[in-house]
């Protein structure tokens, strides 16, 4: 059963107990562009503490950098090498882990922030932002010339998402032998400022269905992501704590990882989740209403 954190005593013994928090954004530092009550004062004191502070995000819309002007924007202070996102994972993971070579493309269904990932790590890729996509005229296949140098299909949140833009995705798949089939992430949802919408792993699934097999995904909860980290960062999985709002992904991505968690109640997961009889089987270490309640630390 999740240890419920509720006096000053608990969080103390949190504090002592961890050098390296990794935290979810969505749902745990804010919702949309509206920050949680609290976040910027409970990361201001691990940074006193001397804690390791790093930020662990399925959300694959921006790039390291883009999200490091969202931070500055809000007011939270992070540096581009302490985040990491899912496009970052994903660029990370073709290049090398595919191994792709590099006169082969991928075609994107997703946002700049893949695209921004991708070009860092030197991979070519199509579709994506290609204003040649962005079109809800009806797709026809006489009017398609495939590229026979797309070597993977990646798929992301795309808020555009279209029949052309799912279309030749699937063409590429069962057209261009060993194409690769890969997500940045599998989130059903994710919470935006005033309610959930659709996540990436929405957008995926009608190429899962049509396609009749799924994608390797990159982010949360698969160990791709963690050994991202690992390369950057130096760490004792024992001293690790993960922050998140999601049971299937940022917890079962640190009991994945070995590392100890901590749910937060202001995102995905809500209280009935945890508890009573059809409370889910991912069962976190630790239990919080909000990031927030950690400012106890500081009276």
């Amino acid at each position: 059963m999740a240890a419920r954190l509720s006096v000053k005593q608990d969080y103390e013994s949190l504090l002592d107990k961890y050098d390296t928090w990794l935290f979810d954004c969505d749902g745990v530092l804010w919702e949309g562009d509206r920050l949680i009550d609290g976040a910027i004062e409970v990361l201001q004191l691990l940074r006193e503490k001397k804690k390791s502070v790093l930020f662990v995000t399925n959300n694959a819309t921006k790039s390291r950098k883009s999200y490091k002007t969202k931070f500055d924007k809000l007011g939270v202070e992070a540096h581009v090498d302490e985040i990491f996102g899912s496009a970052f994972a994903s660029a990370v993971y073709i290049s090398s882990v595919l191994k792709l070579p590099k006169d082969k493309k991928v075609y994107v269904i997703g946002m700049s922030g893949i695209e921004e990932e991708l070009k860092e790590e030197g991979i070519s890729y199509i579709g994506g932002t290609d204003p040649a996509d962005y079109t809800l005229e009806p797709f026809s296949l006489a009017n398609f010339t495939p590229d026979p140098s797309v070597g993977a299909v990646l798929c992301g949140l795309d808020t555009a998402i279209n029949y052309t833009k799912l279309s030749k995705a699937f063409q590429y798949l069962i057209r261009n032998p060993g194409c690769a089939f890969l997500a940045t992430n599998e989130d059903s949802t994710y919470p935006a400022a005033d309610g959930l919408l659709p996540g990436a792993g929405s957008i995926s699934a009608p190429l899962r269905y049509a396609y009749a097999k799924d994608p390797i995904s990159i982010g949360k909860p698969n160990g791709t992501m963690l050994e991202c980290i690992k390369a950057k960062h130096d760490f004792d999985p024992k001293r690790t704590l993960m922050i998140g709002d999601r049971l299937n992904t940022d917890i079962q991505f640190g009991k994945n990882g070995g590392l100890d968690t901590l749910l937060v109640l202001t995102g995905i997961t809500k209280e009935e989740e945890i508890t009573g009889p059809n409370a889910s089987p991912i069962i976190p270490d630790y239990v919080t209403k909000s990031l927030g309640d950690l400012r106890i630390l500081k009276s």
